[in-house]
């Protein structure tokens, strides 16, 4: 049997148990290869027609992050991932072995990835208003008070960084 992998970031990781849609060719970029910033690779799993969605990618790509994109839905990946469903949004994604959910900033993924806390991850529940991705010309400048959630490995989580 022809064994399959996933690249996340210089890491290959076998597929064994990870959803088949995480591994097909229905992966796309949000952006064309020759415009993919050189930093981290971001592994997002989303809905193909969630707006605001696209809109995270495009921070995490100005913010010099590379991604990947499938539009297979997150909620398989999420309980992949070990993220409890408390902390759920309409993204899941994976970088350098940890997971993110939700809408949160590039600021505080390197951060997460220059400290490398013993951590499941980073959360952003829900989609406050005012956060990457729902920070578009619709929502007129509003802006909601969130915190972005260090996920433990018990499924505990500690604010982060707060925003007001």
């Amino acid at each position: 049997m022809k064994r399959r992998h996933l690249l996340l970031g210089a890491a290959l990781l076998p597929l064994a148990g990870l959803p088949v849609h995480a591994a097909s060719s229905s992966a796309s970029s949000s952006a064309p290869a020759a415009a993919q910033p050189a930093g981290p690779t971001v592994n997002i799993w989303k809905s193909p027609t969630c707006g605001c969605c696209g809109d995270w990618v495009a921070h995490l790509q100005a913010s010099g992050f590379r991604t990947r994109v499938f539009d297979t839905g997150n909620e398989a990946m999420r309980e992949r991932l070990r993220i409890p469903a408390r902390y759920g949004s309409c993204h899941t994604a994976q970088v350098e072995g940890y997971a993110l959910e939700g809408h949160v900033p590039a600021a505080d993924i390197r951060r997460l990835l220059r400290d490398k806390p013993q951590a499941i991850g980073l959360a952003v529940p829900g989609m406050p208003i005012g956060s990457p991705g729902m920070d578009g010309p619709a929502y007129g400048g509003r802006r909601d008070a969130y915190d972005v959630l260090l996920i433990k490995a018990d499924g505990s989580a500690r604010t982060w960084q707060a925003y007001r």
